[in-house]
C-alpha cells in the first residue's frame, strides 16, 4: 500500500491500532486513550477559544494611508502591513508561484534569475469567513462525463497549506481583504528554496530569518515580489540573499495538449488520465509549447493553409544590462527561428528585440515578457529554461540565462575545431564579429530549448563525414541537421577544402525546422486523442522520406554510439582521422596563436590543454562503437529492427584507429615546442612535494586500454553474438586485434627493443587481466569473457619465454623477466591454471 504525504496521520493511527491488535485488551484502550485528548483540556480549550475576528469595514482597514496597486489582485501596502485583496474572479484559478533569487552573494555560483522553487496554488473562500490557500497538485485527469471521474476527484484532494482571516470584504463584496505581513516575512512558500538548486546547496536554507519585502509590484497576470533575507553558508559565512517571488495566473481555459511522441525531441510534463474505458492507467506525457493561434480576422486563411500571424507572437527582450555589441547577435539567433515557424504556418512568430529604455509602461518584472538575462560570471554556459503550464503544457514565459564567460568558450572551441582552415580562429582575442557570430549559433541553441526543444544529440550521425567537405552540401544541409545537437564546429574540413566561414558553423536545420512544425502546426483535431492520431501519422510518413529528421535521444539512449556529444558524421573513425589531422596541423602554431601582450603563456597553457581533450573527444567517440548498439524506434507495421549492433566492420575500423593513433605513441602532442613552454611543470613536481600531472600521452594510453580489456566490454560482445548472430562482431576477433597491437613486439625472430610506452601499456594489460584472473566475482568465474582472459594470459606467458632470449636491450629484458615473475605468481597454486 502507498501513502503519500498527506496521508501520514491517518499511517500512524493505523499504525498503532494493527500493533495494538496484538495486545491484551486494556493495552489496546491506553493506545486508543493516548490518541484521545483528555476531558478537561477539551473543556479549557473550548472555555479559552476565541471567537472568529469580526469583519471589519473596507474603510477602516483600508485607510488613506494605505499605498494600493491594482493589477492580477490589488496590493494594499502602509509601512510593514500587507493586505492582498482577492477577487471573486480569482477564486479557484490556478496560479504559478516561482520564486528566483533577485540578489545574491559573490563567489557561491548563484545568479540572478536562477530558478529556487515552484508551486502552484489556488485561492478559494472557506466556510468561516476565510481564504484558504491549497496546493494544487496536478497529477490525475479524468473526463467528467466518466463515472471514475467521482473516484479520482475523491482521491485527488489538494493539501491546505494557509487559511488567511478575511479582515474586509470589499463595497461590492467582490473580493476579499486578507493580512500577509507576518506570512510573507515567516518560512512559507513565498520563501522557499530547494536544496537541489545552485543557491540551495551553497546556502543554509533553514536558517534564515530577518525577513524583509523590498517592493512589490503588480500587473494584469502577475504580481511580483521581492524580499531579503539574512542567512549562512555552508562554510558558515553570513550572507544575504534577495528573491523574487512571482505570482502568475494560468490561462482559465487551458490549450489542448499535444501528446508527447518520443520520436521528436520535446521538453514533455505528465499526468495520470483515467477513463472508464481503459483497462490500464495511462501515463499522459504531452509536449512543452507557445500558444500560437491566428488573429481573429486571419482563422479562415490559417484553416485553409496560409501563412499568417500568431495573435500573440513570440517576443523575446535583451537584458539591458547585456554589453551593446553583443545585443544584434542574440537578436539575430532569435529571429533565425522565423524560418521554421513559417514551416507550421506563422510568419514572424517569433522575435527577439532590445528592452526598451524609456517606456514607463513596461517592466522587466511583468510576466507577459519574455528576457534573456546577462549574467557578469565566470561560470562558462548559458541555458534556455521556461515556465510551462502543467495542466496543458503551455509555455508561458522564459528567463533565458546567459553567462558572460561563455565566449572564453566558444573561443577555445573554435580555435581548437576550426584554426586548421579559419585564420580568423589563430587570435588570442577574436574580432568583434566572429565572436558576435558565435554568439549568435548559442543564442539559437538556447532559444531552441525555450521553445520546447530537447537535445538531438544524434542528427550529427545522419551526415555523411565526406559530404562535410563539400561546398554544395554545406550550403544546402549545413555540417549538422539540428542546431540541438552538440556538433559544434566543422572539424572534418580540410585546408585544401576552402570551406568558407559561415560553412564551418552550427545553423537551424531541417530537422529543427520539422520539429517546430510537428509541434506547432495545428493539426484542427477537436480532442488531443484525436490530435494524437494525426500528428503520429506526420513523423512515420515524414521520417521515412527524409532520414535527416530523425531524433536521436542522447540522453535517454546513451547506449547508442550515434548519439554523442560533440562529434560529427555518420562515421566516428574517419570523422576522427580528419580531427587529428588539422590538430596536427594546430600543434605546431599554439605559441604563436595564443600570444597576447603582457600574457606569462597562460593562454598558450590554456589551449594545449583544450587540444588534448579535444584529442581525447575524438579517440571517446571511436571507443563507443566498439560494443554498441543502435536503437531506431519504429510506428507499429514499419518495417525493420529497432535494435542493432554496430557494424562489425565500424567496430573493426575503431580498434584499428585506436591502435594507430593511441596504441602507436602520438608522439605529436608532446611536441617540446609546446610542452616546454606551458605553466603545468611535471618532470620536478615530485621533488618539490606536489603532486605531478601525469604524463597525457601515457595517461591516454592506459586510460583507453583499461576501457578495451574492461570484462563487462567483453561480455557485451559475447552476448551480442548470441543476440544478433552473424551481425555482430566476434569477440575473438576483438581479442586477437587488440593482443597484436599491445605484444607486437614479441612476434618474430629479430632483437626485442619495447619502449617506455609500450612497456607500461603491456603492464597495465597485465595487471587487468591478473585481477580478472585472481578475481572470484560470479563475472570473473562464470562467463566466457574471464576464459579468454586467463587463455590470452597464458599466450603472454609462452611469447615472453620465447622472447626474452632475444630481449638485448637491458630495460626490455628486465620488463619481460618482470611480467614473467608476475604472472608465474598470478598462477600459483590455482587449479585453473
Amino acid at each position: 500500500m502507498h501513502f503519500s504525504k498527506r496521508h501520514i496521520p491517518q499511517l500512524v493511527l493505523l499504525t498503532l491500532l494493527c500493533w495494538g491488535a496484538a495486545t491484551p485488551a486494556h493495552s489496546q484502550l491506553k493506545i486508543l486513550d493516548l490518541l484521545k485528548p483528555k476531558q478537561d483540556t477539551i473543556k479549557k480549550d473550548t472555555a479559552r477559544k476565541p471567537p472568529p475576528p469580526p469583519v471589519s469595514a473596507y474603510d477602516k482597514v483600508i485607510n488613506p494611508h494605505f499605498k494600493t496597486q491594482h493589477g492580477l489582485f490589488t496590493i494594499h501596502q502602509y509601512k510593514d502591513s500587507i493586505y492582498f485583496e482577492i477577487p471573486d474572479s480569482l477564486l479557484g484559478r490556478d496560479i504559478m508561484v516561482i520564486n528566483r533569487l533577485a540578489k545574491g552573494p559573490a563567489g557561491y555560483d548563484a545568479f540572478p534569475g536562477e530558478e529556487l522553487d515552484q508551486k502552484t496554488i489556488q485561492f478559494e473562500k472557506g466556510k468561516d469567513s476565510s481564504i484558504r490557500v491549497r496546493y494544487d497538485l496536478i497529477v490525475n485527469l479524468a473526463d467528467t462525463a466518466n463515472a471514475i471521474y467521482k473516484a479520482v476527484s475523491a482521491s485527488s484532494i489538494n493539501p491546505v497549506v494557509v487559511t488567511f482571516p478575511i479582515k474586509a470584504y470589499s463595497k461590492d463584496s467582490s473580493s476579499y481583504v486578507i493580512d500577509v505581513s507576518k506570512f510573507l516575512t515567516e518560512k512559507s512558500f513565498v520563501n522557499d528554496i530547494d536544496d537541489k538548486t545552485s543557491t540551495g546547496k551553497a546556502m543554509n536554507t533553514m536558517l534564515m530569518k530577518d525577513y524583509h519585502v523590498e517592493s512589490i509590484h503588480t500587473y494584469p497576470i502577475n504580481v511580483e515580489i521581492n524580499i531579503t533575507k539574512n542567512t549562512t553558508t555552508k562554510l558558515n559565512q553570513p550572507a544575504t540573499l534577495e528573491t523574487h517571488t512571482s505570482f502568475i495566473v494560468l490561462p482559465r481555459e487551458p490549450m489542448q495538449q499535444r501528446i508527447f511522441d518520443p520520436r521528436v525531441g520535446y521538453f514533455a510534463d505528465y499526468l495520470y488520465a483515467y477513463g472508464d474505458d481503459q483497462q490500464k492507467m495511462e501515463r499522459r506525457s504531452f509536449i512543452l509549447r507557445w500558444r500560437l493561434e491566428p488573429k481573429d480576422e486571419d482563422r479562415a486563411k490559417w484553416e485553409k493553409g496560409e501563412l499568417v500571424e500568431p495573435k500573440q507572437p513570440i517576443v523575446i527582450y535583451i537584458d539591458p544590462a547585456t554589453p551593446k555589441q553583443w545585443r544584434p547577435y542574440l537578436i539575430q539567433g532569435i529571429n533565425d527561428w522565423q524560418k521554421a515557424f513559417e514551416q507550421a504556418g506563422f510568419k514572424n512568430a517569433i522575435m527577439g528585440k532590445d528592452w526598451p529604455a524609456n517606456d514607463s509602461t513596461m517592466s522587466i518584472e511583468d510576466a507577459r515578457y519574455s528576457w534573456l538575462n546577462y549574467f557578469p560570471s565566470a561560470t562558462a554556459n548559458a541555458y534556455g529554461p521556461q515556465v510551462h503550464d502543467p495542466r496543458s503544457g503551455e509555455i508561458i514565459q522564459t528567463h533565458i540565462g546567459w553567462y558572460h564567460n561563455v565566449m572564453s568558450l566558444l573561443h577555445n572551441w573554435y580555435m581548437i575545431q576550426a584554426g586548421a582552415v579559419d585564420p580568423k580562429a589563430r587570435k588570442a582575442k577574436f574580432d568583434e564579429e566572429l565572436m558576435g557570430q558565435l554568439i549568435r549559433f548559442v543564442s539559437s541553441h538556447e532559444v531552441g530549448h525555450t521553445l520546447g526543444l530537447r537535445h538531438n544529440f544524434g542528427s550529427s550521425s545522419r551526415t555523411p563525414v565526406d559530404s562535410m567537405r563539400s561546398i554544395s552540401y554545406l550550403k544546402a544541409h549545413g555540417h549538422t541537421a539540428s542546431i540541438m545537437d552538440y556538433a559544434r564546429f566543422n572539424y572534418v574540413a580540410q585546408p585544401e577544402d576552402h570551406i568558407p566561414e559561415e560553412l564551418l558553423f552550427p545553423r537551424i536545420g531541417e530537422y529543427d525546422r520539422w520539429a517546430i512544425e510537428w509541434g506547432y502546426k495545428s493539426s484542427h483535431a477537436k480532442t488531443a486523442e484525436e490530435d494524437k492520431k494525426i500528428t503520429y501519422k506526420w513523423i512515420t510518413d515524414r521520417n521515412a522520406k527524409n532520414p535527416r529528421l530523425w531524433f536521436g535521444d542522447g540522453e535517454g539512449q546513451r547506449f547508442d554510439p550515434r548519439n554523442q556529444t560533440e562529434d560529427l558524421g555518420d562515421n566516428a573513425v574517419k570523422a576522427t582521422a580528419y580531427g587529428i589531422k588539422n590538430l596536427q596541423r594546430i600543434m605546431p602554431h599554439l605559441p604563436e596563436w595564443t600570444r597576447e601582450e603582457d600574457d606569462t603563456r597562460d593562454n598558450l597553457t590554456e589551449m594545449y590543454g583544450e587540444l588534448k581533450n579535444q584529442y581525447t573527444r575524438y579517440m571517446t567517440h571511436v571507443l563507443r562503437n566498439i560494443g554498441g548498439v543502435t536503437q531506431t524506434l519504429k510506428a507499429d507495421g514499419q518495417q525493420g529492427d529497432v535494435l542493432a549492433p554496430v557494424s562489425k566492420t565500424l567496430q573493426q575500423d575503431a580498434m584499428d584507429l585506436i591502435v594507430d593513433q593511441v596504441f602507436t605513441t602520438p608522439t605529436w602532442l608532446l611536441d617540446p615546442a609546446v610542452q616546454n613552454q606551458v605553466n603545468t611543470p611535471n618532470l620536478s613536481a615530485g621533488l618539490a612535494g606536489i603532486t605531478p600531472t601525469p604524463n597525457f600521452v601515457e595517461d591516454i594510453q592506459i586510460r583507453m586500454l583499461n576501457s578495451l580489456l574492461d570484462l563487462k566490454r567483453i561480455n557485451t560482445l559475447l552476448y551480442q553474438a548470441e543476440q544478433f548472430g552473424a551481425k555482430a562482431y566476434p569477440a575473438e576477433k576483438y581479442m586477437i586485434t587488440l593482443h597484436q597491437a599491445i605484444w607486437k613486439e614479441l612476434k618474430g625472430s629479430g632483437p626485442v627493443v619495447i619502449d617506455r610506452y609500450h612497456r607500461n601499456l603491456q603492464k597495465a594489460y597485465l595487471g587487468n587481466e591478473m585481477e580478472v584472473a585472481l578475481s572470484r566475482s560470479a563475472d570473473a568465474l562464470e562467463t566466457d569473457a574471464s576464459t579468454m582472459i586467463r587463455v590470452d594470459m597464458l599466450t603472454i606467458q609462452k611469447e615472453i619465454e620465447q622472447a626474452l632470449p632475444r630481449a638485448t636491450d637491458l630495460m626490455t629484458k628486465a620488463h619481460l623477466m618482470d611480467l614473467q615473475h608476475r604472472i608465474k605468481s598470478a598462477t600459483a597454486d590455482k587449479p585453473a591454471f
